[in-house]
């Protein structure tokens, strides 16, 4: 794969479960050294410079890889002792990073009596201790609840927010939509790299569903059909999905026609081809077909 990440952004490594997301990102943080190739995080060499880019990257793996029976204060003075921080940098950034996350309250309460979320939350704490310059998070959100996954999730927009550069690999499909400016799709290789917006716009479909109160008349079609600007209506169980471009633009003309047919309108929605079509387009797989399909 031939990629850069910008300064600032969130980048998602977006594809199924042994598509090499979790690999990428060990050669990035100098965890294991490429057997061809070059890689640099903040300009540093990663198989040349693998100390330097270690000392520049934090890190959260699928688990967070605390000591239970130590408070949570402890765990990071530890992790900071060994990132080389004096004692008065180590209690600021402790505090500092306690607080944003929600835990100080929770200071000297052993890590082992926190929440699967609390524990990811304090593990991103632990990777952002040195002031890294990209953080990677892999799997965050994995094996977790989904009121664990919510305070995760939080956490890492509250790092976005705060122009944190971030490599995220996930297979969550929401996770990435969310939270990432750009989207990588990894499949033994990189297969397309762009923001979700323009995801959209390149491989998406867009348009208007209609619900109606009474289902649609072949009148109401025909009016529809007759608009400027709509590619194809097609009747639904409870109204009319139409095919355009412009959806927004469209709406209130749809509305105007309906209304002058005689139609009971119910609701009005734009349509946005979701992720999770753009993920199998790109991926050129088919759900529930067999291989070899």
């Amino acid at each position: 794969m031939d990629i850069e990440v910008r300064r600032g952004e969130v980048l998602g490594l977006l594809g199924p479960n042994g598509a090499g997301k979790t690999t990428t990102v060990r050669l990035l943080t100098a965890l294991i050294e490429p057997s061809e190739g070059t890689a640099s995080v903040d300009g540093f060499d990663v198989r040349e410079q693998a100390d330097a880019v270690r000392a520049r990257v934090g890190i959260l793996t699928e688990t967070p890889g605390l000591y239970d029976k130590l408070e949570a204060t402890a765990n990071l003075d530890f992790f900071g002792r060994l990132y080389g921080l004096d004692a008065a940098v180590r209690a600021e950034r402790i505090e500092r990073y306690l607080r944003l996350f929600g835990l100080w309250d929770r200071r000297h309460d052993v890590a082992g009596t926190f929440s699967k979320g609390m524990k990811q939350k304090l593990a991103i704490a632990r990777a952002l201790l040195h002031d890294p310059s990209v953080i990677f998070l892999d799997e965050p959100t994995a094996a977790l609840d989904p009121e664990a996954a919510f305070v995760v999730r939080d956490a890492i927009e509250t790092l976005r927010r705060g122009g944190r550069t971030i490599v995220l690999a996930t297979h969550n499909l929401d996770e990435a939509d969310r939270l990432c400016d750009r989207i990588a799709f990894v499949r033994g290789g990189l297969l397309r790299v762009d923001s979700p917006a323009r995801l959209r716009g390149a491989l998406g479909v867009r348009g208007l569903t209609v619900r109606l109160a009474t289902p649609a008349a072949d009148a109401e079609t025909a009016t529809i059909l007759a608009l400027p600007g709509v590619a194809a209506a097609e009747r639904t169980g409870a109204g009319l999905r139409i095919a355009t471009d412009d959806p927004e633009a469209l709406a209130p003309a749809v509305v105007r026609a309906l209304v002058a047919a005689g139609a009971e309108i119910v609701e009005v929605r734009v349509e946005h081809t979701s992720l999770e079509q753009i993920y199998f387009d790109v991926m050129g797989v088919r759900p529930g077909a067999e291989v070899g399909d």
